[in-house]
């Protein structure tokens, strides 16, 4: 699911609306132990864009 993450993203990155809830998705199908690879890869390319939602998204998820 972490590649599928990594796909559906960038694409719906357009949209704040439609990118926090396909970030909400692929947070709850991503397996635990690549979690924290989808919140650095997420960090890494839409922190700019979007840094409230990241927080919001990843809120109690170790960094």
């Amino acid at each position: 699911m972490l590649e599928y993450a990594k796909v559906i993203l960038p694409k719906v990155s357009f949209s704040r609306e439609l990118f926090s809830k396909e970030l909400a998705k692929c947070i709850n199908w991503v397996e635990p132990d690549q979690l924290q690879n989808l919140r650095n890869w997420c960090y890494e390319n839409f922190k700019e864009m979007y840094p409230d939602v990241l927080a919001d998204a990843f809120a109690g998820i170790a960094a």
